[in-house]
């Protein structure tokens, strides 16, 4: 509300708090936690909530917790974000695509924590999201730093969708809630809860990389998260070709038969046209703008560009899928040999 601002947060949840309860008691405290005191701050607590923005201090708080045994929970990022129905909850090491998600996690890792922290965070891959520019005039007055709350926070911020923190926010309380009252959400949905779609999409671009690459292939170098991404995130669930349906069975196939398979490389298709994809681009190696036409060429086009951001952006998580990212250089690596070589049977195709 507008009445609060320039009043401290702390103050503006006692408020609301106390108009809600009359018996409760809140002991607001304006200080920032320091690890050095920080156990001044969390005597005697059953939880604690961490919703840190710095990383350093999220991390000190989150190792402070876990090593002298207080339970905690911790928010992931919400900036930038838009789509509620991404909003998870799982342990610590089980997030994905979340960038503030996979910096605490590596950088708990480094201080010997792994696991054991439950976290809300959201598998939504932003867009052309950037941090909010500062105005050319705040520049000219001086040193921007001076703008920030404390000498080692950051000065610009994300976007924020007003409703993403609160739903953020119902999410720890509804799971400390349940714990506290003794019925605790033992097990929460997997990411997505695609497991075995995703591992049917993966059975059968398995195959047709066989039936192309003439040869049986032990694993794809796309994990069943990457295919997911891929489906979901990055064909919207949705086939390239129009009028741009969603498929009644759903299939992925290699797009470019000269590049590796790879999230960059990868289409979504009804079956039947992945199959037409795969006999008439990848085995009598047609073009595929010319099975297609140039619509179908350009929307992918554009999918590949996207897929080519969300790769930079989430630089392949490697540290929760620890063969995925060396997986598909690998693969990338020896295909091109292969090409480098003369070598038919390999990829189907051979050097000029």
């Amino acid at each position: 509300m507008l009445a609060d601002v320039g009043t401290p947060k702390v103050k503006c949840i006692e408020r609301t708090l106390k108009q809600m309860s009359r018996v409760i008691e809140i002991d607001p405290r304006i200080e920032l936690w320091r690890k050095e005191s920080g156990g001044e701050l969390l005597d005697g607590a059953d939880w604690v909530i961490d919703a840190i923005d710095n990383i350093t201090t999220k991390v000190d708080l989150l190792k402070y917790c876990h090593n002298n045994h207080i339970q905690v929970f911790s928010s992931m990022g919400s900036g930038a974000k838009c789509d509620p129905t991404r909003i998870q909850i799982s342990d610590i090491s089980f997030t994905m695509y979340d960038p503030l998600a996979r910096s605490v996690r590596r950088r708990l890792r480094l201080e010997g924590v792994s696991s054991g922290i439950p976290v809300v965070y959201s598998t939504e891959v932003p867009g052309e999201i950037k941090l909010l520019p500062l105005p050319e005039e705040e520049f000219q007055k001086g040193n921007v730093k001076e703008l920030g709350a404390f000498d080692d926070f950051r000065v610009r911020i994300l976007p924020v969708l007003g409703p993403l923190p609160a739903i953020f926010g119902l999410n720890i309380a509804t799971y400390i809630l349940c714990e506290v009252a003794g019925k605790p959400i033992s097990n929460p949905l997997p990411v997505k809860g695609r497991k075995k779609f995703n591992e049917r999409l993966a059975r059968d671009l398995q195959k047709r990389e066989e039936k192309f690459l003439s040869r049986q292939l032990n694993k794809l170098p796309l994990d069943d998260d990457d295919l997911g991404l891929l489906f979901d995130d990055i064909h919207r669930g949705r086939s390239v070709r129009p009028p741009f349906p969603v498929p009644e069975r759903p299939a992925l196939v290699r797009w470019d038969p000269k590049e590796p398979l790879s999230l960059t490389n990868c289409v979504s298709f009804e079956f039947a046209d992945a199959e037409r994809h795969l006999t008439e681009v990848l085995l009598e190696k047609n073009r595929p703008e010319d099975v297609w036409g140039a619509e179908v060429a350009e929307v992918v086009a554009r999918r590949r560009e996207e897929a080519r951001r969300v790769v930079e952006w989430v630089i392949r998580d490697t540290d929760t899928k620890p063969y995925g990212g060396v997986a598909m250089f690998v693969s990338g690596i020896v295909e091109w040999l292969w090409r480098a070589l003369g070598v038919t049977g390999q990829d189907g195709w051979e050097r000029d």
